[in-house]
Formats: C-alpha cells, sequence, structure tokens
C-alpha cells in the first residue's frame, strides 16, 4: 500500500493557480482512490500503480495547455492494509492524547 503525496503547478500561467488545481481535484475526486487535500498539495492512498495513475492524469490534463508543469512527488510504500491515511494520524494523536488540527 502507498501513500503518495504531490503538488502539480504549472510554471508562467500567473499567480492564482487554484483553476488547475480544481481541474487536477476533479480527476482525483473521480477517480475513487482515497485522498487527502492539503494547502500545499494532496496525499493519495492505495497501490503504487492506481496512485500513478491517478498523477499521470492529472499531468496529462495540466500539460495539455501549459507548456511547463512542476510536479513533487513524496512516496512511502509499506507491506499491508490501507487506512493509513487516517491510521498515521490517529496513532500520534493518541500519543498525545489530544486531536490535532488535520
Amino acid at each position: 500500500m502507498v501513500l503518495l503525496e504531490f503538488a502539480m503547478a504549472p510554471a508562467g500561467q500567473g499567480t492564482s493557480l487554484s483553476a488547475f488545481v480544481a481541474r487536477s481535484l476533479d480527476i482525483i475526486d473521480k477517480s475513487g482512490v482515497p485522498y487527502q487535500l492539503t494547502p500545499m498539495g494532496t496525499i493519495l492512498e492505495g497501490e503504487w500503480d492506481q496512485v500513478m495513475g491517478v498523477v499521470s492524469a492529472c499531468y496529462q490534463a495540466m500539460s495539455a495547455d501549459c507548456e511547463r508543469v512542476s510536479v513533487s512527488i513524496k512516496v512511502d510504500a509499506r507491506r499491508g492494509p490501507g487506512g493509513r491515511l487516517h491510521s498515521k494520524i490517529a496513532a500520534v494523536e493518541s500519543k498525545l492524547g489530544r486531536k490535532l488540527s488535520t
């Protein structure tokens, strides 16, 4: 099972990139892959080919009308069941004995 965090943005498209980000989030949301949106990127959870397929689909959509695209990807691959998207946060909160802002 893979947790994949990525951020993707076009270069040379002005200062507000929310329209491009929204297009990617539409692809992510429709993919059925569990995800968590953060202010600086998106975290996907699934099998390697599944999450990389979502990233590729986002790239294809963005590169269709953007000359340059910047992509940052961080991966944590671990054998075992899914659910780490939320269980990793819960484990830290348990150790602290309180909820955190997520």
